[in-house]
Order: structure tokens, then C-alpha cells, then sequence
């Protein structure tokens, strides 16, 4: 833990005092109970093939809060995620969002009706900690994904309490600012094992039939010492490797995400790899779909890039 503050610190620094990213909402949250659960039916299918997005959410409360971060980097992430509901073809019912910041012995869906929003920031000013989204939850959508993720051979888990950490509401805040999509989070698997996530998006590819969207919300390099000058080769020669990797047929794209870490520069970009984990995620539900680059850009000096499938 000191060795993390330490790192947030020195990246509290290279923002001139304002702290760009948040603790890891598991941080000192207990293990939950498996509960039992009934079992939804499948959704009806949809009429169009959703997509699937790993998106990049920036740090802390960064389009809610001036002075974090340089206003000609910042501005185009936010128009690409303000631009990103239009993505879909059509609407869809659902979205469900993995985020970086909820880790958990075995994957975990939220299900309240109501969720709040989780502040797991810190060092920002009062205001950031007023903000509001009261997006729904969806959960029968959690149901399902609970139902799919078992018959993956995962144990799964729900939790009724937990709001939408930031890695959720801050990006979808400018996707859907009418906070009027249904909205399911989905935590990683603590050990953090890509194939373990791949074999996730596999099991989770149905609901891109069933009219959920499916979403990772991470950050393609996330390095907390690492931003600024010193982070901006190894941020370039990982993003460089990513955009090659997520393009390739889904054989060769699934075993070079399984073994990230032989890519160059790749524990320069992840020293740990959480924030990597959503894209695993993404690209296992892609199934047969190569993937896009469709936003690259810089925050705070460092290479930082959105992937689309389908």
C-alpha cells in the first residue's frame, strides 16, 4: 500500500498537486459471499449484433474539475466518449461495463435497481464528490450475465450494495449524460489472469445477440510513475503493439493478449495490469470480430488509445 501511495504521489505531482486516478475500489473491501440466485431466461435476441468497446476513462473526475491535465489532450477523449453512444446501430437494452477498479475472488455483478455512485477518488475538490448519475441497473441483465458466466464454468457472485465506481460513471457520464441507459457493472477476477478474462468474453459474447452493449472501461497504459516525458517511448511502443494485436484473426489476437506481458515496453505500461484486464474481457466477446483503433490520443504526455469490435 505505501508503494502504491507512493506512485500516486508522484503522479499527484506531475499534475501540479491534483491526484489523476483512483484506489482500486476492492482496496479494503472484504471478500462477499457466493448467494444463490434463480436463474433468468435468455434474452429475446435483438435485431442488430452489438458491439464491444474497451475505452480508456481517464483519471479520477477529470471532465468534472478544471486544472487536471492540458485542456488540448483532454478535450478529444471527452468528445469520443460523448460521442460513443451513437456507436450501436440501435439502442440498446442494457449496457454492461467492467471496470478497472473492482476486483473480486470470483466475478461479480451488481444488481441493485438504484445503484449510487462510489467516490473511490481522493484529493479532489468538494464538488467532485456531489456529482450525479442515477443511471439504473438492470438486474435482470445481471441475472443473465451471472447465468452465462456459470455455464463458462465460472462461480460467480452479486453484489446489491456496491455503486458505480468511476472507472463507470465518469466515461458514461458523457456517453449518457441523460443517465437514462440501464447500466450493469461487472468486476475483474482477483489474480487478475488474462486467459481467465478472455475465457470471460467468451462466455459473456451471447448478449452482443441479446441487445447489451458490452463495455471495458480501463486505460491502455497506466503507469501511475510513468506519466509525463519518461512514460511517452514505452507508452508509444505498447500502444503500437496493442493496435497491431487487436486487429489479428481472434486465434493469434488470443494468444498474444494471453502472453501482454513479452509486448515491448509492456511492464512500463503496466507495472500492474488491472487496467489491461477490461480489454481481455472485450476481446474474448469479440469472438470472430478484428478490432479497430478508434480514438488515440495523449493524456498527460503519454499514449493512450480506445479499441472497437464488431
Amino acid at each position: 500500500m505505501n508503494d502504491e501511495l507512493t506512485r500516486r504521489q508522484a503522479l499527484a505531482a506531475a499534475l501540479g498537486g491534483a491526484t489523476a486516478v483512483a484506489l482500486t475500489g476492492c482496496a479494503t473491501d472484504p471478500p462477499r459471499a457466493h448467494p444463490s440466485h434463480t436463474e433468468e431466461p435468455a434474452m429475446k435476441p435483438a435485431a442488430a449484433r452489438m458491439p464491444v468497446v474497451y475505452l480508456p476513462h481517464g483519471g479520477g473526475p477529470w471532465p468534472f474539475v478544471s486544472g487536471l491535465g492540458d485542456p488540448a489532450e483532454l478535450e478529444p477523449l471527452a468528445a469520443y466518449l460523448r460521442s460513443l453512444h451513437a456507436l450501436p446501430t440501435e439502442k440498446p437494452r442494457a449496457v454492461v461495463v467492467v471496470s478497472a477498479h473492482w476486483e473480486e475472488p470470483v466475478p461479480t455483478v451488481m444488481t441493485s435497481e438504484r445503484p449510487p455512485l462510489l467516490f473511490d477518488y481522493y484529493g479532489f475538490p468538494p464538488e467532485t464528490y456531489q456529482l450525479t448519475w442515477p443511471a439504473p441497473g438492470d438486474p435482470k441483465v445481471a441475472a443473465r450475465v451471472r447465468q452465462l458466466l456459470e455455464a463458462g464454468g465460472f462461480a460467480t457472485a452479486e453484489d446489491s450494495g456496491r455503486g458505480f465506481d468511476h472507472g463507470t460513471f465518469v466515461p458514461l457520464k458523457l456517453t449518457y449524460p441523460e443517465a437514462d441507459m440501464p447500466i450493469v457493472q461487472l468486476s475483474l477476477k482477483r489474480g487478475l489472469d488474462p486467459a481467465e478474462h478472455l475465457a470471460m468474453g467468451r462466455a459473456l459474447a451471447p448478449l452482443r445477440d441479446e441487445g447489451v452493449f458490452i463495455v471495458g472501461s480501463g486505460m491502455s497504459y497506466h503507469n501511475m510513475r510513468g506519466f509525463g516525458p519518461a512514460g511517452r517511448a514505452p507508452s508509444e511502443a505498447f500502444d503500437a503493439w496493442l493496435g497491431e494485436t487487436v486487429k489479428l484473426g481472434p486465434e493469434e489476437r488470443t494468444a498474444r493478449l494471453a502472453q501482454w506481458s513479452r509486448a515491448p515496453s509492456a511492464r512500463q505500461a503496466h507495472p500492474r495490469e488491472e487496467h489491461l484486464m477490461p480489454l481481455m474481457v472485450i476481446a474474448g466477446a469479440a469472438g470472430a470480430d478484428r478490432g479497430e483503433t478508434a480514438y488515440n490520443g495523449k493524456v498527460l504526455g503519454v499514449r493512450i488509445s480506445a479499441h472497437h469490435f464488431g
